[in-house]
């Protein structure tokens, strides 16, 4: 079976579709599949190519056997939408062309959303290479960018929702990342073939005990601080503002203390807030890659996983709620619906707080700081359930399953 994975983002950017493509790929390839990927010249999150793709239009090389072609994209770190647009457009532009001539036929295509417009070159090179048409739903787009107010022009809004209800027309299979991107996109499109395929984690990479972790001791934190990390992307959906505001609330608790690891286009108002409040309990430090995480989650005691109070968020599950769970780190949850119902209600890996909502999280800050049998236990509970449930190994068998199952 030959299997091409189009998506603008993939390693060597660190990331979560960037993990989870990667993860599946390798294994889908131990399978015995045939596995290639069209992606893009590396620049995510810093928007800059990396030096060892600049000025390339075209790149192939291979990783774990994967056959990776990658096309030059416009990368600007202006956060306007005249120059996003340029962004999404131009690798749809190349990655069609370097589809179209350099590959050949494939039995599958999987194509990762967002960006929604990469499902253009997906079905333009459905069409040409005879292959069936996996649409992969991460965010349901362009309802997100709308209720983030990321996009307000209706003319623009409409007609990406009607290019959206094209795509899962036109594809032959659509999975999605939560339960509730699976409900939305059924009750629109009932007679489509809708999977589940959530997000997961290595445990052979993030695993108790598997690294000797000085961390804490290299950034001059002591054996006693409470340490609480948010790490990802620093963005609009998180809310992250909640972290710096409890660690105000907070501040009279010197062993307590909050680590943002990441970049992203709310990192500077969230120094300036930092600076305006007069905190000094919050630390920043600048994204990492993949093989340092386990080095600083094994360093701290609790992951913080927030994003905004939106009903659009109901169905959301972040990634790094895997990984820390992985390597027995309780979470302080602020995301309602799905996560919450399988992490916290089901789970019992961690408490929730009320997104946005920051004497809440100081609250339950100081609950699990007072009280370390409970942080312990919580820790066993999560490794526990993402084991039982949420392996790599088992998502990518699962998956496999389906997609003979519907050739």
């Amino acid at each position: 079976m030959k299997i091409l994975i189009l998506t603008q983002y993939f390693p060597p950017e660190v990331g979560a579709p960037q993990n989870r493509l990667f993860e599946l790929a390798v294994r889908l390839q131990q399978k015995g599949a045939d596995v290639s990927i069209l992606t893009a010249m590396p620049n995510y999150p810093q928007m800059q190519v990396h030096d060892a793709y600049k000025g390339k239009f075209y790149h192939y090389e291979e990783m774990n056997q994967l056959h990776v072609h990658r096309s030059w994209i416009y990368v600007s770190r202006s956060k306007g939408i005249v120059k996003r647009l340029l962004n999404y457009f131009s690798f749809v532009k190349t990655s069609f062309w370097i589809g179209w001539i350099k590959l050949g036929k494939f039995d599958y295509i999987l194509c990762e959303s967002p960006p929604l417009f990469l499902g253009i070159t997906a079905y333009l090179l459905k069409k040409l290479k005879g292959a069936k048409l996996i649409f992969n739903v991460s965010d349901l787009w362009p309802e997100s960018a709308e209720k983030l107010g990321l996009v307000t022009n209706r003319f623009f809004l409409n007609s990406a929702t009607k290019l959206e209800e094209f795509l899962y027309r036109k594809s032959d299979l659509i999975s999605g990342q939560t339960q509730g991107i699976v409900k939305n996109i059924s009750s629109r499109f009932p007679d489509k073939k809708i999977y589940w395929m959530p997000n997961g984690v290595d445990l052979n990479y993030y695993k108790v005990g598997a690294v000797e972790s000085n961390w804490r001791q290299q950034n001059k934190f002591e054996p006693t601080d409470f340490l609480l990390l948010y790490a990802g992307i620093i963005g609009h959906a998180q809310g992250l503002e909640v972290i710096i505001l409890a660690a105000e609330k907070l501040k009279a608790y010197t062993a307590i203390k909050f680590v943002l690891v990441g970049s992203g286009p709310e990192k500077e108002r969230l120094l300036q807030l930092k600076k305006e409040l007069k905190i000094d309990n919050v630390f920043f430090f600048d994204a990492v890659t993949k093989k340092e995480m386990p080095a600083i989650i094994t360093a701290i005691d609790v992951a913080v996983i927030p994003l905004k109070r939106l009903d659009l968020f109901k169905g959301a599950i972040p990634s790094k709620i895997f990984e820390n769970l992985a390597m027995k780190k309780p979470i302080l949850l602020g995301v309602e619906g799905e996560a919450k119902e399988l992490f916290i209600d089901e789970g019992k890996c961690g408490l929730a707080f009320i997104p946005e909502d920051e004497s809440d999280l100081a609250s339950k800050t100081l609950e699990l700081f007072n009280n370390r049998t409970t942080l312990g236990q919580l820790g066993e509970n999560g490794f526990t359930y993402v084991e039982r449930k949420f392996t790599r190994d088992k998502i990518a068998n699962e998956f496999w399953d389906f997609i003979n199952e519907n050739k």
